[in-house]
């Protein structure tokens, strides 16, 4: 009974809330919601704070308070993980506040909530180049930042995101034996993202891909495409002289060099 009593007491209290925040939704009292909405804030009523700031701040867009409210109303959709629409609040004050109290947390944080919302390397990466946009404009205007180090730090990881995406690309042509287009793909990759943890794999995929395409083509292209084949081969071996692959472009030099040695006896 008393269990029962208590959970009728939270029900009406819960009920009174609404109903008082619904009326303050509706008023034209823009002090009481502006005093409401930081009462909100604070106690981290973030959805309710916000939906307030949406309604008082065209009110105030020419006071001093309008900036309080923007950085405001960035922080509770930061704290809520609506990552889009904090991304947008933030960059909306580093625009309007070139000198603001927040700024240079402002700029960071714009790339920060790119960061939430770059998606893993099979999809769509366009929130992964909007947050390395984001780190370098933050090391361009705040190079003496103790943030510095930890935006490098994102552009390289997120840079890697984008280095094993044009990796996958490129690895779909060699799996699906489409050899030319996976060397043109796998050579803008390593132009591209020199310094990727997939680069001796990559490097070894060309090379192979370079060398099934040679095997594969009409006699009279195979010396030229052979030879371009030991060209890749030296590149390889001159840079991962102890690689994982080395059976594997060991047996192709063997091959390739037969086939060369072959053809300069029958010319």
């Amino acid at each position: 009974m008393r269990f029962r009593t208590i959970i009728l007491l939270l029900v009406s209290v819960l009920a009174v809330s609404c109903s008082e925040y619904e009326k303050l939704l509706k008023s034209t009292d823009y002090d009481l919601k502006y005093t409401k909405l930081k009462e909100y804030y604070d106690q981290g009523k973030y959805a309710k704070a916000s939906e307030l700031i949406n309604q008082v701040i065209p009110v105030y867009r020419a006071t001093e308070k309008a900036e309080e409210l923007t950085w405001m109303n960035a922080q509770c959709y930061l704290n809520m993980r609506d990552y889009m629409l904090a991304g947008v609040e933030f960059k909306n004050y580093a625009d309007m506040y070139l000198y603001g109290k927040h700024i240079e947390e402002a700029v960071f944080m714009s790339g920060m909530c790119k960061y939430y919302l770059s998606p893993r390397p099979e999809l769509d990466q366009d929130y992964t180049l909007q947050a390395i946009e984001d780190f370098q404009i933050f090391i361009g205007r705040f190079p003496s930042s103790p943030r510095v180090t930890d935006a490098a730090r994102y552009i390289d990881e997120l840079s890697e995101k984008l280095a094993q995406k044009a990796f996958l690309s490129a690895k779909l042509y060699y799996n699906m034996k489409q050899y030319k287009a996976a060397v043109v793909s796998l050579e803008n990759c390593l132009n591209k993202y020199p310094a990727s943890k997939y680069r001796e794999e990559m490097m070894y995929m060309k090379l192979n891909s370079l060398f099934l395409y040679a095997e594969n083509s009409v006699v009279s292209k195979q010396t030229e495409r052979y030879q371009e084949v030991l060209d890749n081969y030296f590149s390889f071996i001159e840079e991962f002289p102890k690689t994982v692959y080395a059976r594997e472009v060991a047996t192709i030099f063997q091959t390739v060099n037969k086939k060369l040695k072959l053809e300069s006896v029958n010319q």
